[in-house]
C-alpha cells in the first residue's frame, strides 16, 4: 500500500520548489540585466576613448595613440595589423570576441574612408565575473537550504498539536464511553474547531450507545420471565407420565428453543455492558469440568447419525468469564459441528492456554464460505444459520467484545476446526 506524503512534506515540497523557481528568476534576471549593463558600460567606455582620439587626431595631425596592456587602436594604414577575427566585423560593437585566446569587446567605426578598430582585453574581468557569478548562485542555494531547514522546523512546530490531536483520535476506543480529544492551549484556532465538532461528535456518539445499551436491556430482562415461563411449562409438561410419545417430541423442542432464546438473551446482555465492567461480575469457571458436560448436553443431536463425541484429556484450565456465555459460545461451535458431520469422530480439546478447539469429519467449507463468515463478523450482522444457536454472527461479536480469539479452518469433503482461545 502506497504511503501518502504528510501534509508537512507536501508544504516543504511546495515551498521548496517556488524558492528554487524565484532563485533561477532572480538569478536569470540578474544575469540578463548584467549583461545589458555591462554592455552600454563597454559601448560608453569604447565610444569616448575613440571619440577622444579623433578629437586628438583632427587638432594635432601629428597626435600618435599608444596601445595599452588592455586596450589597443588599429586606424588607417594599420589593416594589416588588424587581427583575422577582427578584420571582417560590422561597424559597431561586438561583445566577447575572442582573439588569441582572450576575450575582447571591439568598437568598429567607418568615418569616410577610414576605418578604426578599438579593442578593449576583457578576459580578467570575465573571470572575476564568473567567479562572482558562481559565489552568488552557490551562496543563494545555501540561504534556500538554510530557509527550507528554518521552514521545516517551523512547520513541524505548527503540525505538532494536528499530529498530536491524530495520536490522540488513533488512540480512541470504540467500546469506552465518556472519550474526549484535548487540545493544547498553543494549538490554532482551526484545531479547537476541529476538536470541538469531534468531541461534539464523541458526546453524541455515547448518548445513542447509551440508549441502545438501556435498550437492550430492558428489553433481555422484559424477554426472561416470559421465556421462563415457558422453559418451566415445558419442563413439568415433560415429566408428565401419561404425555403422548408425538406430544413429548414438540414439548422437548419447545424446551431447547426455550433454552437457546435465553442463551441469546444473556448474550445480548453481555454485548449492552462494558467488558470491564463484566470483568468484575464474571465468574470462575474451570473449562475442565464444564466442557463434558456440554458435550453431554448436545449428544442428543448425534441421534439418527453415525457421530460420536469425543474428548481428549482435558488439562486444568480456570477462565474468569460469564458461565452462560461460555456455555453459549462453546454450544454452537459443538452445534455447528454436529449439524455439518454425518459420520465418524468429532474431537474436542482443550490446551492450557484457554484454546477450545472443536475438529468435525463433516463437509467442510471452501475459503470463500469462510470469507462469507468472517465478513458477516466483521459486518456484525447478516443471515444466521439455521437450526438452533446464538449464530455465528452474533458468536464473532461476543468474541471481539470480550477480547476473544475465534479462528475457523476448513477443507471441503475434508471436515472443519474451529478453535477458540479465550482470553486470560
Amino acid at each position: 500500500m502506497m504511503t501518502r506524503p504528510s501534509l508537512r512534506t507536501r508544504i516543504l515540497y511546495w515551498l521548496g520548489g517556488y524558492a528554487l523557481l524565484l532563485t533561477a528568476a532572480v538569478f536569470l534576471h540578474g544575469v540578463l540585466v548584467n549583461e545589458y549593463a555591462e554592455r552600454l558600460v563597454w559601448k560608453s567606455l569604447l565610444r569616448s576613448e575613440l571619440d577622444h582620439v579623433l578629437e586628438r587626431s583632427a587638432e594635432d595631425p601629428a597626435f600618435r595613440w599608444n596601445d595599452t596592456d588592455n586596450l589597443k587602436l588599429y586606424g588607417p594604414g594599420e589593416e594589416a595589423a588588424v587581427p583575422p577575427e577582427l578584420a571582417a566585423l560590422p561597424p559597431g560593437l561586438v561583445d566577447e570576441i575572442v582573439v588569441q585566446g582572450r576575450e575582447q569587446v571591439v568598437l568598429v567605426r567607418q568615418v569616410g574612408d577610414k576605418r578604426y578598430v578599438l579593442s578593449l582585453d576583457i578576459t580578467e574581468m570575465e573571470q572575476e565575473e564568473r567567479r562572482l557569478s558562481a559565489f552568488i548562485l552557490a551562496s543563494t542555494l545555501l540561504l534556500v537550504i538554510a530557509m527550507g531547514a528554518v521552514a521545516a522546523w517551523g512547520l513541524g512546530r505548527a503540525l505538532k498539536p494536528l499530529s498530536a490531536m491524530a495520536a490522540d483520535i488513533a488512540r480512541l476506543k470504540p467500546d469506552r464511553g465518556q472519550q474526549r480529544i484535548a487540545v493544547d492551549e498553543k494549538a490554532g484556532s482551526e484545531l479547537t474547531v476541529i476538536a470541538g465538532a469531534l468531541n461534539d461528535y464523541l458526546a453524541r456518539h455515547d448518548r445513542f450507545v447509551e440508549r441502545e445499551r438501556i435498550f437492550i436491556d430492558s428489553a433481555s430482562h422484559e424477554l426472561r420471565t416470559p421465556i421462563a415461563v415457558i422453559a418451566g411449562a415445558a419442563e413439568l409438561a415433560l415429566e408428565q407420565p401419561d404425555l403422548p410419545v408425538s406430544a413429548r417430541g414438540q414439548i422437548q423442542r419447545v424446551h431447547r428453543t426455550a433454552r437457546d432464546v435465553e442463551q441469546l438473551i444473556s448474550l445480548l446482555l453481555v454485548l449492552a455492558r462494558d467488558p470491564a465492567r463484566l470483568s468484575r461480575n464474571a465468574d470462575d469457571v474451570a473449562l475442565d469440568e464444564l466442557l463434558p458436560e456440554i458435550i453431554e448436553d448436545h449428544r442428543y443431536l448425534t441421534k439418527g447419525k453415525r457421530l460420536t463425541l469425543v474428548a481428549d484429556a482435558l488439562p486444568p484450565c480456570v477462565i474468569s468469564a460469564p458461565l452462560a456465555i461460555i456455555q453459549a459460545a462453546i454450544g454452537n461451535l459443538l452445534r455447528n459441528a454436529i449439524e455439518n458431520s454425518d459420520q465418524g469422530e468429532i474431537r474436542i480439546s482443550l490446551s492450557a492456554d484457554a484454546t477450545v478447539t472443536i475438529a468435525d469429519p463433516g463437509h467442510g467449507m471452501t475459503p470463500d464460505e469462510i470469507s462469507r463468515i468472517y465478513a458477516q463478523i466483521a459486518r456484525g450482522g447478516g443471515r444466521g444459520r439455521e437450526g438452533g444457536g446464538i449464530g455465528m454472527e452474533l458468536l464473532g461479536r461476543l468474541c471481539e467484545h470480550l477480547g476473544w480469539q475465534l479462528h475457523i479452518r476448513s477443507v471441503p469433503g475434508s471436515g472443519t476446526i474451529s478453535t477458540l482461545k479465550f482470553s486470560a
